[in-house]
């Protein structure tokens, strides 16, 4: 369905829960969920209708020329799934898609995306936290020289960089565990009139609604958010601070690996075309480019949120491709970490021999370390309440 295999995503085989076939299987299940909600609203039972709708016999050509023509791909999916239907029973093509929008469906499925991209997110923050728990609280008596403006500033330790790491990583969680996934269901403009007019009663839509929720593991926000953008700008916020907080370290781990300064060696480099003598930090490398790319991602959900209408000509077409490529970028960073950290060590004589250019500035040994300790633990058990349930 896609050109882009990857050539200029070297991380990109890590994000596939956020591919085109994993979103077309999300507009199918919410097409599915639709079908099942029908069936409690109006007590009739279309678990069959719901079944027949089968991913792996769509005409993914098709999806593509109704998606150009239609400028989404609901029209044309909704078209071949209303088909499948009615090849199964007569007459229940029309129970497929009764009464919604394609905002419905795709905003939906953007979010059971966003979910389970965020999901497998977590697990890999997860791992990567419990590697920094370790190499932190082994690393907190090894003294180091910070830095500040690129410059030698005060004594500290390695177990407190690595501290500032693993903070970034136990406030990516904390943004994922707080992040709320809603179904979207409100029709052709939000006020859900179609759904009441198909129920025969003016209160179908809230229960639909709820229905359709319970049905995907959603939450039921109670209302319509077609042009009312927050609950997006909510998926969207906290990929980014994956991004940025895995960035940093990527940003760190690539300056700390450098010739001369070689205080962190990596398990794994990658090499050069003309230069074969290089150690490239591939790895950090990459998570630092994700870092730089997320911004401008982050600003096009943010600036399309500002929104007219009862749905926007443009800037609800702008969210799909940037949400899902923060989602992406998450996947691929949390991913990367999960590998560079996992294999970093330290060199301690290299860490010795930077320090010794500044040793002056060693004035109270003691009080940097029991700074470092304080530090250590805290970050620790930071991510250890973040992570008890989990790890348990």
């Amino acid at each position: 369905m896609t050109d882009d295999w990857g050539l200029l995503e070297p991380l990109g085989a890590s994000a596939a829960a956020t591919s085109d076939d994993a979103v077309l299987a999300a507009l199918v299940e919410v097409e599915r969920a639709l079908i099942r909600a029908w069936g409690h609203v109006l007590g009739e039972d279309l678990d069959s209708v719901a079944g027949a709708l089968d991913v792996a016999a769509l005409d993914r050509d098709g999806l593509l020329a109704g998606a150009r023509s239609g400028g989404v791909p609901v029209i044309a999916l909704v078209e071949q799934l209303r088909a499948q239907a009615e090849a199964v029973t007569t007459g229940a093509g029309d129970r497929v898609h009764t009464g919604a929008t394609s905002q419905d469906i795709l905003d939906s499925a953007l979010v059971l995306v966003a979910r389970a991209g965020l999901a497998e997110t977590r697990g890999h923050l997860v791992s990567t936290g419990e590697a920094l728990v370790v190499l932190a609280e082994g690393e907190r008596h090894t003294v180091s020289i910070a830095r500040t403006l690129g410059q030698h500033a005060a004594p500290s330790t390695v177990g407190v960089t690595i501290a500032g790491w693993l903070d970034g990583v136990s406030s990516a969680l904390e943004a994922i565990d707080d992040t709320v996934f809603p179904v979207q269901l409100g029709g052709a403009v939000g006020t859900g009139e179609a759904f009441d007019r198909r129920a025969g009663r003016v209160d179908a839509t809230p229960e639909l609604r709820a229905a359709v929720a319970d049905d995907l593991g959603l939450a039921d926000p109670g209302r319509s958010w077609h042009s009312e953008r927050s609950p997006i700008l909510h998926i969207a916020d906290p990929a980014a601070i994956v991004v940025a907080a895995l960035g940093r370290i990527g940003r760190d781990v690539a300056f700390l690996a450098r010739t001369e300064i070689g205080e962190v060696v990596l398990a794994a480099t990658g090499g050069s075309s003309a230069m074969p003598h290089k150690r490239n930090p591939v790895d950090a490398v990459l998570l630092t480019a994700n870092g730089l790319r997320a911004p401008g991602l982050l600003a096009t959900v943010h600036a399309a949120s500002v929104s007219q209408d009862a749905r926007p000509a443009g800037e609800w077409h702008a969210e799909w491709q940037a949400l899902r490529g923060l989602l992406r970028l998450a996947l691929e960073s949390a991913d990367a970490a999960d590998a560079v950290v996992a294999g970093l060590t330290i060199d301690p004589e290299a860490v010795a021999r930077n320090h010794s250019l500044s040793r002056e500035l060693d004035r109270d040994p003691a009080a940097t370390l029991a700074a470092s300790a304080r530090i250590v633990r805290a970050a620790s058990e930071r991510f250890r309440s973040l992570t008890t349930e989990t790890t348990s």
